[in-house]
């Protein structure tokens, strides 16, 4: 089942974004990046000069969705965390919150031990993030700029 979108306010995105950059760092990975379940990248952080992070975010929402088939035939709800390992490269991707995908490309400079345990506390910064998102989303004027505004003031301000 698709997701439904969602709306990313700036300071909620510059504390995620903030999040990514350290996991990416304190993990000694090459790449972090965080899709949404429809395949749309919320925010990356490393190496993404080399990358085409449209696809990669499409793919990875693609394999999610397609492993979370696969956990349902085995009676399972879903695989919340995959883990590809390449020649080189290595994808960690886990489920944030059941809302977003958090994926870390790294590479032999890290470990998948190191990456797991740096995953587990980003997730965790993100879950209480996310679960803000969905609060101001549930009560749309609790984080307007405009909730204080009032029909008599607007009134005021286009009449004579």
């Amino acid at each position: 089942m698709v997701s439904p979108q969602f709306v990313m306010y700036e300071e909620e995105f510059n504390r995620i974004s903030a999040i990514c950059d350290r996991l990416c760092r304190e993990s000694n990975s090459k790449v972090v990046f965080l899709v949404d379940k429809n395949g749309q990248l919320i925010a990356a952080a490393g190496q993404v000069e080399n990358l085409d992070t449209t696809s990669l975010a499409s793919l990875t929402a693609g394999n999610i969705a397609a492993t979370g088939g696969l956990a349902k035939l085995i009676g399972e709800k879903e695989f919340s965390i995959l883990f590809h390992e390449g020649e080189r490269d290595n994808l960690h991707i886990s489920i944030v919150a059941g809302r977003v995908i958090l994926v870390v490309i790294f590479d032999g400079r890290s470990s998948l031990g190191l990456v797991r345990l740096r995953v587990k506390k980003a997730s965790q910064e993100l879950a209480v993030i996310f679960d803000e998102l969905m609060r101001k989303l549930e009560d749309p004027a609790a984080g307007s700029p405009f909730a204080e505004i009032t029909d008599e003031d607007i009134d005021n301000l286009f009449s004579d």
